[in-house]
């Protein structure tokens, strides 16, 4: 029996096993894949406040052993369901682990185009935020992949810090907003590709450039310095469809407090409705969901 399970082993989930530590609640995290979440895949972060510059492992290293020498106990585990009631029930492919309250902190996954060899080029070459790893192609060609909001919000931000910028679409029209377009649209450096799809990627342990396939089937080499996907995030919330309130996209309904619509349960990170998904934001709410799990568990 558990004070507090946290489910997810990111930037949320530890902030929050961390604060609730340090409010003397036993806490529990289980974590599916990689402790740290989407950072690792970051080879330099600049943005984490209190770092220059370290690496998304490094970041993730550092949180760990943070939240373990608090007292956290860890465990590697899928979570397959979570059983509401006044002591919840964690339903893992290792076991059962009991709570009085759980904090969602799952995540989200980038959308992958799902080409041979992707996953080993992120973060050698392959990125998703030019907020993050922009900077790093000062001067450089780069390639956006998509056509919404993110996909031109990407392109336009990089065409400011690379010199040529690529924004591939499949369809033959942008869909983001007629004012991010037109702004697109602007910029000298950004060459539109429309009706067009990544057919495969240049290098083996960086990446080099990619092969694009138009509507005609015509295939044509890039060289590249990097290549920012922008199609979309996938949130990992399938398992809880049943326990909390999900959008028509599948984020866990949330507000600033972090509370889902089932006592007891709380959000916290890019799993949740929210506007920005950064380390900052998602560490943000692993405390605000720590605090309000604390709370309900002394009350209840």
């Amino acid at each position: 029996m558990y004070d507090i399970a946290v489910i997810g082993g990111g930037p949320a989930g530890l902030t929050a096993a961390l604060y609730a530590r340090r409010a003397n609640k036993s806490v529990l995290v289980i974590e599916k894949e990689t402790f740290g979440g989407q950072i690792t895949h970051s080879p330099k972060v600049e943005n984490i406040p209190g770092f220059i510059e370290l690496s998304g492992n490094e970041f993730a290293e550092k949180l760990v052993e943070q939240v373990m020498e608090q007292g956290a106990e860890i465990e590697c585990a899928e979570v397959l369901k979570v059983t509401d009631g006044e002591i919840k029930t964690v339903t893992t492919d290792s076991g059962d682990f009991t709570a009085k309250a759980v904090i969602i902190a799952t995540g989200a996954k980038h959308r992958l185009l799902g080409l041979e060899g992707e996953e080993a080029l992120i973060g050698e070459g392959i990125s998703f935020c030019a907020v993050c790893d922009g900077a790093f192609y000062s001067g450089k060609t780069v390639a956006v992949i998509g056509g919404g909001n993110s996909a031109l919000q990407e392109a336009i931000m990089l065409s400011d810090i690379a010199q040529k910028v690529y924004l591939i679409q499949n369809l033959g029209f942008l869909t983001g907003e007629e004012k991010l377009a037109r702004q697109v649209e602007a910029k000298e450096n950004i060459e539109v590709v429309l009706n067009t799809v990544v057919d495969s990627l240049i290098g083996e342990t960086e990446l080099k450039g990619i092969t694009i396939k138009n509507e005609t089937g015509e295939k044509t080499d890039i060289v590249l310095d990097g290549m920012f996907v922008a199609i979309g995030l996938v949130p990992q919330n399938e398992a809880f469809a049943d326990l909390i309130l999900l959008d028509d996209r599948g984020y866990a309904v949330a507000d600033e407090a972090c509370l889902s619509n089932t006592k007891g349960i709380f959000v916290a990170g890019d799993c949740r409705t929210k506007k920005i998904r950064q380390v900052a934001t998602a560490a943000a709410d692993g405390a605000v969901a720590a605090l309000a799990a604390c709370d309900y568990v002394d009350n209840n």
